[in-house]
């Protein structure tokens, strides 16, 4: 590619990226001067999601939006105490569930999106509850419709991300307003320079060695590990885990760029109609631990409310939620899926995902 070519793509891409932060800042001032819930969140993912359907040029903020996930994982780790270490083997029969949740969400779904008229491997990959990026690879490896897949999972976590909070408040009368974390102001710089190290050490060490959504994994590793060590005792800045709401937002709005009629039609309505079929099951797995002691409402809730890792950590966080309980059963999800999803799809017939080259 010529020089000249080349610096003029760079500027556009720029120029977007810079366009859409600035449609997502005036999404979080408008939702917050409207006194409207998790302006950092819904504001920057409603002006974005709109401005995608009406065409605008949108473009995600690739490595930076990455880059303020591990603000969450530096929340998380925090979190995990000693104590907290101590109440995992009262977690296990809750934990023990999330497989059973995994596979009946398969058996129903993937018949499901087949009578939609999707092949097998988009049927598969469109319902296993994954993370956004791991199914869409998993299934471009095994041929499936990899439009379909992004539309599908971006529609799952904005309608969850959406109506979760609805729920929080009418049922669990959970506050969206609650602290989030202390101001900048009362941080040292000692705390703040242990979290970015954490983070950075965390998210690239962790995509080093392969670690699936090494962005949140790996920093929640390296801080919870400095945090049973007594030497990072507070979670990340408010101010901090508003950025990341931000860069969440952007990141689930810019998914509908591009969309046309016959893919809203078609791959965003049936997606509406799965997030309908998540809700049942969500909601009898949520009933049964919270009836059989196993988990308190809304920590139930939250643990099996099929969404994003990321949005339901904010909501966790907001919420007040016990965030151990929480992301233990999404991580446990995500790892039974990642690891079953290619041999469940080998015996449901649906074609295997190619090998990929080791480098060199």
């Amino acid at each position: 590619m010529k020089q000249p070519v080349r610096y003029k793509l760079l500027w556009s891409s720029l120029l977007y990226r810079a366009g859409t932060l600035a449609l997502a800042l005036v999404g979080a001032v408008t939702f917050h001067m409207l006194g409207l819930p998790l302006p950092f969140l819904f504001g920057p993912m409603s002006f974005c999601l709109v401005a995608a359907l009406i065409g605008a040029r949108l473009q995600g903020l690739g490595q930076v939006s990455v880059g303020a996930r591990t603000i969450l994982g530096v929340a998380v780790g925090a979190s995990i105490t000693p104590e907290v270490v101590s109440h995992i083997p009262q977690m296990a029969l809750s934990v023990a569930l999330v497989p059973l949740y995994v596979l009946l969400i398969g058996l129903i779904g993937v018949p499901f999106f087949r009578r939609l008229g999707f092949d097998a491997a988009t049927s598969y990959y469109a319902a296993m509850p994954g993370g956004l990026q791991d199914m869409v690879i998993f299934g471009q490896e095994a041929g499936a419709d990899v439009r379909a897949l992004s539309l599908i999972h971006a529609t799952r976590v904005a309608v969850l991300v959406t109506i979760a909070p609805v729920i929080l408040v009418w049922l669990y009368d959970a506050p969206l307003t609650g602290a989030m974390g202390a101001p900048l102001r009362d941080f040292g710089t000692g705390q703040l320079a242990w979290m970015a190290l954490s983070a950075i050490v965390g998210w690239k060490g962790g995509e080093y060695l392969g670690l699936f959504g090494a962005s949140i994994l790996g920093p929640m590793i390296t801080t919870a590990a400095l945090s049973m060590a007594g030497i990072i005792t507070q979670r990340p800045p408010a101010e901090a885990i508003m950025l990341a709401q931000l860069f969440i937002g952007i990141g689930i709005g810019v998914q509908y760029v591009g969309v046309t009629l016959r893919e809203l039609r078609v791959f965003v309505l049936s997606g509406l109609a799965f997030v309908m079929v998540l809700a049942v099951l969500a909601a009898a797995f949520t009933e049964f631990v919270v009836l059989t002691g196993l988990a308190r409402p809304l920590e139930g809730f939250l643990a099996f409310a099929p969404g994003g890792q990321a949005e339901l950590t904010v909501l966790a966080i907001v919420v007040g939620a016990d965030l151990g309980f929480v992301v233990l059963h999404h991580l446990t999800r995500i790892v039974v899926v990642i690891m079953g999803a290619p041999l469940m799809a080998r015996y449901m017939g649906v074609p295997r995902p190619a090998a990929r080259k080791r480098r060199p």
